[in-house]
């Protein structure tokens, strides 16, 4: 897809996927790019507006990284966010350094001109500052449009060019009116149109899966019941339903009659080709006695990787892998216009089927979103439950499980899972929750058995609700006490070998969001 696009250059800031999501939620295509692209890569990709993010550099620091100086001759509207405000004025003559008094957190707004940036914005208001240096010395080209107690030029113009700087973080939701901005600067000085929606993307997709899947060639999918690879092989089978096979492993670490559902939903209802394979004896074998978490992922990888060869190999004209990874993906694991990210994540999707498999990659889904890929799947007829289904690592139930996984544990932990869901779900709280789950820990407990003690085979579950927006970040969900004293009272009741259960109350950072 080649659509008009907003290019965000990544400086480093923690929020530059938030600057994307918030274009994209005005149905403006968004990509982001290293921070110093080149004008010719820009202009390949039909970009119409180019923000610059935030990040932790100093502009005056040899070191710290700079926009390409062709950037701005460009004739294309350019926003500078607090260090690409920085950036953008230090390129045209103005000073940057230390601020005498540093801003974090709210401060108020005060707007001193009138500009289409500002347009129908109050005189003041609150914006979400975060930065330890401030621009001086604009001097007569730019314009001063807002500023704040302590950054006279919180919000400033060029007079003869399309540039802007924001000292502030209009992305955030503690920017009240940061939206308003963002869709200033889309709609009224990049003349933006609302064209990136989920029909188009969806139309889009399908013809060029079509134009691809031309011929006798037959494609793949791994599917795992998750919302990416469900999406996926629903889109592969809109456009070329005779040509797809799914492939679903069941490794024995699933959720609850996790098997039953998917086939109950693609071959059942979508009537899929979907291969089956029960691998369940070969996974528990690899893991038995392993109780280090990496080593139980690698296991677990390379066993798939085999079974999933295996299945594969049985197919007739299989030419092409189709896989769900998804835009943050691509960003994460380095192989986006953005360059290598700051924290590189090797993407997992289908249990992180490697290239020497020998099929060509079909990834319908690597410029989007997870929002827009559910989006996606509500389109494409996907039930509630497989759209809007919390992640479930490729591991499965294995690093679920502190300790060795065995046949018995796993017994124990999947009716509490269960009932966790449930309860979740009776509740209310479900759709409130980014992820929820529970976690069988290696100890055993003390409890009361009818009238004596029992301490011998009675284990702890922890139970996990968290709360996020990207995943990179997550706090502990802050629950009706009622819904936990039901999911304890439930497992405590109906999982026998279970006594205890505990609420974890760690947010990320400093704690992951599983366990292992």
């Amino acid at each position: 897809m080649n659509p008009p696009s907003i290019a965000i250059l990544d400086f480093g800031s923690q929020y530059v996927q938030l600057i994307a999501r918030r274009v994209r939620e005005n149905q403006v295509h968004s990509l982001i790019f290293a921070p110093n692209v080149s004008p010719e890569i820009l202009q390949r990709h039909s970009v119409i507006g180019i923000i610059l993010s935030g990040g932790p550099s100093s502009a005056y620091n040899h070191s710290a990284p700079q926009p390409h100086p062709g950037l701005l001759n460009m004739g294309v509207p350019v926003l500078g966010i607090c260090y690409g405000m920085q950036a953008v004025c230090q390129q045209l003559g103005a000073k940057v350094q230390a601020a005498a008094q540093r801003e974090y957190g709210r401060t108020t707004l005060e707007r001193t001109a009138d500009d289409p940036l500002v347009r129908h914005l109050p005189a003041r208001t609150t914006v979400w500052m975060s930065h330890g240096d401030v621009v001086t010395g604009l001097g007569e080209d730019f314009v001063t449009l807002a500023r704040t107690p302590h950054s006279p030029f919180a919000l400033v113009r060029h007079r003869s060019r399309p540039l802007y700087g924001i000292q502030f973080h209009p992305e955030v939701t503690h920017t009240p009116e940061g939206a308003q901005i963002l869709r200033n600067f889309l709609f009224d000085i990049c003349n933006a149109r609302p064209t990136w929606n989920a029909g188009n993307i969806l139309d889009q997709a399908v013809e060029q899966i079509r134009e691809r899947l031309r011929g006798e060639a037959h494609v793949i999918c791994g599917l795992s019941g998750g919302v990416d690879s469900s999406v996926t092989a629903a889109l592969l089978h809109r456009a070329a339903p005779d040509k797809l096979t799914c492939i679903f492993v069941d490794n024995g670490l699933l959720r609850l009659h996790e098997r039953a559902r998917v086939e109950a939903i693609f071959r059942g209802h979508f009537r899929m080709d979907l291969h089956v394979v029960d691998a369940s004896k070969r996974f528990l074998e690899r893991l038995r006695g392993v109780i280090d978490p990496q080593e139980k992922r690698i296991r677990i990888g390379h066993e798939f990787i085999d079974v999933f060869r295996e299945e594969a190999a049985r197919i007739p004209n299989a030419r092409f892998l189709a896989q769900g990874t998804l835009y943050p993906d691509v960003i994460e694991s380095g192989h986006s216009a953005a360059g290598t990210a700051a924290n590189i994540k090797l993407h997992h999707n289908v249990g992180g089927l490697p290239a020497e498999l020998g099929f060509e990659l079909i990834e319908p889904l690597r410029d989007l979103f997870k929002d827009e890929v559910r989006m996606i799947g509500e389109l494409l007829g996907l039930p509630e439950e497989i759209v809007w289904r919390h992640p479930f690592p490729g591991p499965g139930l294995a690093v679920r499980i502190l300790g060795e996984v065995t046949p018995e544990r796993l017994e124990l932990l999947r009716p509490a899972d269960q009932i966790i869901i449930e309860e979740l779900t009776a509740a209310g709280w479900y759709r409130k929750v980014a992820q929820a789950f529970g976690v069988l820990m290696p100890v055993s407990s003390v409890g009361v058995m009818g009238d004596g003690r029992a301490y011998q085979g009675q284990h702890v579950i922890a139970v996990r609700f968290v709360e996020s927006t990207d995943f990179m970040t997550a706090d502990w969900v802050h629950i009706d006490p009622n819904v936990l004293s039901r999911i304890s009272s439930r497992i405590t009741n109906e999982v026998a070998g279970i006594n205890r259960v505990v609420y974890d109350v760690t947010s990320k950072p400093p704690a992951t969001i599983e366990w292992e």
